[in-house]
């Protein structure tokens, strides 16, 4: 089609070569030959037929010169032959509508991506440089791969965790670091200073372990002591700081805590590497609600042992029952652990390595040492507890003028002395031996086995036992906080909305030791609410891990 209006009002002084209008320069820079058959692939034949007159128009509304007539202008220049050379660019392309631009990606635009050209001899103007539009060929529409994703919402990824900042591997173990080495220094800031609330936390170890530590070292148990109330195994976390002759007593003591915090964090972080687990989170976050109290006891390396166990017992059930008979031998409740081991050759492995490690130690303690024995007697004479379910149900009822007791420093702890004290601490004990019935049934009727089974079950059986019990010291969360970072490490755990009510129960239990613990004695409003709440989302946390537990593994999937 000619262009009349568009030709130069003066014309040459040769007539010269007619040429094709440029293809515009969208996109990748292309030739006029391979984006003609780009253009022609993109739209039908009407739609090419009109295309000219489009761009002559766009031209003329640009302003730009147009390429000189043909010597015979009824005709249309012929179109150039495929192996055809491209022609040179004219002085400014004119702009094509979007609707016959190709749609090229984004990422294809940058220079990096545009292949280097191949020197053509049959081309009169030889090679040109890639910043020349006309010059660089042209991609692939139909073969280009589309790139990766990096701008996806982490939401969208099933791998997603809170701890999921960029797409490197070591950012998430680097910030578990970095948080846990703040909040152990809180923690131990804390326990330097030991002025919160009621103050002391520390003294327990520099006094009361101390004597135990020197009685140890002359070969025996503390005999008649009724704060003693623990299984000889006890006696290896307590002489343990002999291992730092370096420090003192407590700063070894101190020291030992911290490190197994840290193999906690690092097992728990290696158990489920592919999301950097919630579980990790749970218990770096989890124990500083605590405040300094997890370092002046020695449940710390209790549950160290009790989640080495329960991790163990995926891949060497052998070893994992090992280390649950030793933590038996230190405090009895890692016992539970093993409470969901599946049924078969694994629980045969993992119970029988418990009960001959548990009886090797206990052999070899009890010709070491003498008075190997004597907790079971302190032991059976505690009381009901202020702290404890029990205890909590007993202040309410003297808030209320329903009961005349009072409160007494026995057995190393604060309990309560009065009318209905024993008939309250044998309903506990009825209550322990109820839920000890209600997980040998769960265990006949379990039909379904997963990789959380074991963690959930040994959760809810400590939570349980804890709950029962006439005693329910704030360390006893560190025992909960473990276990329920286990539980997490697996992504078919049904113990999230238990686990989301322990975190606020650990906090007000440090609130209500050692920061509230004069109103908890004195039995203020504001004591007693802190308690009934405590208490409250414990018992809440432990029936929502039974019913989870039980409809998980018990009750038929339906359909």
């Amino acid at each position: 089609m000619t262009n009349d209006h568009d030709a130069s009002p003066e014309p040459p002084s040769e007539p010269p070569v007619a040429r094709p209008a440029s293809p515009p320069a969208v996109g990748p820079a292309v030739g006029p030959a391979v984006a003609e058959r780009v253009a022609d692939d993109r739209v039908g034949p009407g739609r090419r037929a009109r295309g000219g007159d489009h761009t002559a128009r766009g031209a003329a509304s640009t302003g730009t010169e147009a390429d000189p007539p043909a010597a015979a202008p009824a005709e249309d220049p012929p179109a150039p032959a495929p192996g055809d050379p491209p022609a040179e660019p004219t002085a400014a392309a004119p702009r094509t509508p979007a609707w016959r631009r190709p749609a090229w990606p984004a990422w294809r635009r940058t220079r990096a991506s545009r292949p280097a050209r191949k020197a053509d001899p049959t081309d009169p103007t030889g090679p040109t440089d890639l910043a020349n539009p006309a010059d660089a060929p042209a991609p692939s529409l139909r073969t280009a791969a589309p790139p990766p994703s990096f701008t996806r919402s982490p939401f969208e990824s099933e791998t997603f965790t809170s701890a999921t900042f960029v797409a490197t591997s070591h950012a998430p173990y680097i910030a578990l670091a970095c948080v846990w080495v703040f909040t152990r220094l809180g923690m131990l800031v804390l326990l330097w200073r030991d002025n919160l609330g009621i103050g002391g936390v520390g003294r327990e170890v520099y006094v009361l372990y101390r004597i135990w530590y020197d009685r140890l070292a002359h070969g025996t148990f503390p005999p008649d002591d009724p704060t003693w109330q623990y299984p000889p195994g006890a006696g290896l976390v307590i002489g343990s700081p002999a291992a730092l002759p370096w420090l003192t007593y407590f700063q070894a003591f101190v020291a030992l805590a911290l490190l197994a915090d840290a193999v906690v964090a690092a097992a728990l972080a290696r158990a489920d590497s592919a999301r950097v687990t919630h579980g990790a989170w749970v218990w770096v976050c989890g124990l500083p609600l605590l405040l300094h109290i997890p370092l002046a006891r020695y449940d710390v390396q209790v549950t160290a042992i009790a989640v080495l166990a329960l991790l163990a017992l995926r891949s060497r059930p052998a070893i994992g029952g090992a280390l649950a008979g030793l933590g038996a031998l230190v405090k009895v409740w890692p016992a539970l652990t093993l409470i969901g081991t599946p049924r078969g050759r694994t629980t045969r492995e993992a119970w029988l390595a418990a009960a001959s490690t548990a009886a090797a130690l206990m052999l070899t303690l009890g010709v070491l040492f003498t008075n190997s024995l004597d907790f079971l007697r302190q032991q059976g004479g505690r009381g009901v507890q202020i702290e404890s379910l029990g205890g909590t149900a007993l202040s309410l009822a003297g808030a209320a003028g329903l009961w005349p007791g009072r409160v007494e420093y026995r057995y190393g702890a604060f309990e309560y002395v009065g009318p209905y004290v024993s008939s309250v601490g044998l309903l506990a004990l009825l209550l322990t031996g109820a839920a000890f019935c209600w997980l040998m049934v769960w265990r006949m009727k379990a039909r379904r086995w997963t990789a959380a089974t074991p963690l959930d079950a040994a959760f809810a059986a400590v939570l349980l036992f804890t709950l029962t019990s006439r005693v329910i010291s704030p360390q006893y969360m560190v025992w909960l906080l473990g276990l329920a970072a286990v539980c997490l490490t697996s992504r078919e755990t049904v113990m999230r909305p238990a686990v989301l009510l322990l975190l606020p129960a650990t906090a007000l239990s440090a609130l209500a030791y050692p920061v509230l613990y004069e109103d908890v004695l004195a039995g203020t409003p504001i004591g007693l609410a802190v308690m009934t709440a405590r208490n409250g989302l414990l018992l809440a946390a432990g029936l929502l891990a039974c019913r989870g537990l039980w409809r998980a593994t018990v009750r038929r999937p339906v359909g």
